[in-house]
């Protein structure tokens, strides 16, 4: 099947000298060695000349070990607007204007940077204090976007994330791909096959006060099966509301539970502890079936504290690990569709400082209730 591009892919600012931000993620598992790699891309005041305006590339790595560098120049970032790329230089060897080069001449010619499309995504890091350097080279083979595998990919957020209505906007750009290629981390060299990839963004003039994230689509005996859940308090036409979205691929199935079309409930911990429940009615119109899914995520091990774009610009606002454990269950009617378990997952907290647990709903029929 021909690979189509999910909508929001493109960059959105619009030219103007707004407050505006756009940030991409980029997870790559490695499940034999056990590994994973966040890749964190952000622009700030792309018109540049204003105090938050520059660029930064974040990496969290083996062991959850964090990698940060500032790209203050938005002279050498550059994005396209009707596709996913992307790509920021800090020094390069050539004087050409910013843009996707060649992934042979980008390895020549760049010596600190990165770049990405929907097929490929590259870069290099330098850590001035230590003198190492991290690089990555891989190609990509989408699989998901937002939506089943035979349709069209969808807006995650639903059409109306087209309007000025929600702030910031965020878009699941491939909820399960595979990738191929090489990573040096910190003169420790690694290849790899048909690992587990996936892509997001977000972007905008407003930034979320609280929110927490879920996501893995590197599980061990179901490894078609991709799941992303978030939940966060978000501005709506000015107005703040709580929201939440649970999506899970499986077998080129999509089952999404979102704000729209589904009950969803959630137990939080400052850190430690997720819990989510996420039940849709059945509509025998359209032959769908009475759907309830239950995520448990747990972390035995501190946060990493990463930066995110807010009004004050790029601070630590945000605790992660790429070493989370995660179990789906997804049930349809009466029968279990699908149970499955990770030590792969991505968790995360955010936003203003967490003291107390943070509670949606009623999580009553939860198989077990978080200790919160």
């Amino acid at each position: 099947m021909t690979w189509l591009p999910t909508p929001h892919s493109g960059f959105h600012w619009d030219g103007s000298n707004r407050r505006f931000f756009e940030g991409w993620y980029l997870r790559l598992t490695l499940p034999a060695l056990p590994a994973s790699v966040a890749f964190m891309y952000s622009i700030e005041d792309p018109m540049g000349g204003q105090p938050q305006s520059g660029g930064t590339a974040q990496v969290l790595g083996f062991g959850d070990t964090y990698h940060c560098r500032s790209f203050p120049d938005v002279g050498q970032f550059w994005a396209w607007r009707h596709r996913l790329g992307v790509g920021h230089w800090r020094s390069t060897q050539t004087p050409a204007v910013p843009r996707y080069l060649p992934p042979d001449l980008f390895e020549r010619t760049v010596t600190e940077g990165y770049q990405v499309t929907d097929r490929w995504h590259q870069g290099c890091l330098h850590n001035p204090a230590t003198g190492k350097s991290i690089r990555w080279n891989y190609a990509i083979e989408p699989w998901d976007g937002w939506g089943d595998r035979s349709s069209r990919p969808q807006a995650t957020a639903g059409w109306l994330s087209f309007l000025p209505i929600f702030e910031p906007g965020w878009q699941v750009l491939m909820a399960h791909g595979r990738a191929t290629g090489w990573l040096d981390w910190e003169g420790q060299h690694y290849e790899f096959a048909d690992a587990p990839a996936y892509a997001e963004k977000n972007w905008g003039g407003a930034f979320p006060e609280q929110w927490f994230w879920m996501q893995c689509n590197a599980f061990e005996a179901a490894p078609d099966l991709s799941l992303t859940a978030v939940g966060s308090w978000r501005q709506v036409l000015g107005q703040r509301e709580q929201v939440g979205l649970v999506g899970i691929h499986h077998q080129g199935k999509f089952y999404e539970f979102a704000p729209w079309n589904a009950r969803i409930s959630w137990a939080v911990a400052p850190w430690g502890d997720w819990q989510m429940v996420a039940e849709k009615a059945a509509d025998p119109r359209r032959g769908l079936p009475h759907l309830r899914v239950e995520l448990l995520g747990t972390c035995d091990r501190p946060p990493t504290a990463v930066r995110v774009p807010t009004e004050q610009g790029m601070v630590f606002a945000c605790q992660d690990t790429t070493h989370g454990t995660l179990t789906v269950t997804l049930w349809g009617d009466r029968h279990r569709i699908l149970h499955a378990t990770s030590h792969n997952a991505g968790l995360e907290v955010g936003g203003r400082p967490w003291t107390t647990p943070w509670h949606l709903g009623d999580l009553s029929r939860s198989p077990r209730k978080l200790n919160l």
